[in-house]
């Protein structure tokens, strides 16, 4: 299972790795937190078309299922919740957004998907959001963990199925090794690297990172799953398309991922896991 914020996280956090257990025949599950009704239009070619503007949860739903099929999720779970927008909008304060809801309601709805769908891995977004302190994806975080415990625990949300305790749950993580490993490749094959001094001086957290997922066979997914979300991506930026697909995964060809919590034996000292399922009994 992905917790996802918005309509088009699934395909920028995590796509290729999705899409390889997929594969390999793991059910995989999709719960997008709130509409997108607050997301800006970035591609040129549509921002002017005003229809789009005022329908833009429902083109955002459409595109959120072209993308899931490119990635390969079995499931799609909404939350439910609005779109809080960015950080110290307006929209922050609809009763409705994602960002007003009472914290114990959003857990327990997410419990309930997790006793439904029973998940034994759990990907969510991390505690360190200095990079983009969007609110709905700081409420991510802050139901995810939370959820991800009391989904085995009888006395919490008794109304919500029986218990399922997951095994793992993961965070995604902001890998400063891969952002110089791809500014380097542009650099090599003659290219302008989108990142300036500011991407550069950006601090990572790989220091945290404990999973480290071959996604080469797989990341062509991304790609594909991008290009479905018309109205949030520019088909012509280079932060995301800049360098052909082969070219970024020479450069690097793992996705990261830091283990956040565990019902599992731990991780060996001075170790890197290269697959979501090591330690995990298999049902």
């Amino acid at each position: 299972m992905t917790v996802h914020a918005h309509p088009d996280d699934e395909a920028s956090k995590g796509a290729p790795t999705v899409a390889l257990y997929h594969s390999r025949g793991v059910r995989t599950t999709l719960v997008c937190c709130t509409d997108g009704a607050e997301g800006d239009i970035q591609n040129p070619a549509l921002k002017d078309d005003e229809w789009i503007r005022a329908n833009l949860a429902d083109v955002r739903a459409n595109e959120l299922k072209a993308s899931c099929e490119a990635i390969g999720f079995d499931d799609v779970e909404m939350l439910g919740y609005r779109d809080s927008g960015m950080k110290d909008s307006p929209a922050n304060d609809n009763p409705e957004s994602f960002h007003q809801a009472p914290l114990d309601e959003a857990v327990g709805r997410l419990v309930a998907i997790i006793r439904r769908t029973k998940p034994q891995v759990i990907l969510t977004y991390g505690d360190d959001q200095r990079g983009y302190p969007h609110p709905d994806h700081v409420k991510v975080y802050e139901i995810s963990g939370p959820a991800f415990e009391r989904a085995g625990a009888p006395a919490w949300y008794p109304e919500a199925g029986e218990p399922w305790q997951p095994a793992k749950l993961y965070y995604t993580v902001w890998s400063k090794a891969r952002l110089m490993a791809i500014h380097n490749k542009f650099a090599e094959i003659g290219l302008t690297s989108p990142y300036d001094q500011t991407w550069l001086d950006r601090p990572g957290h790989d220091e945290r990172i404990t999973t480290k997922i071959d996604i080469t066979s797989h990341f062509s997914a991304r790609r594909a799953a991008l290009l479905a979300h018309a109205t949030q991506v520019d088909p012509n930026e280079p932060w995301w398309f800049g360098l052909p697909d082969d070219a970024t995964m020479s450069a690097y060809p793992w996705e990261d991922w830091v283990l956040a919590a565990s019902h599992v034996d731990p991780l060996p000292p001075n170790t890197f896991e290269a697959d979501l399922f090591e330690r995990v009994a298999t049902p």
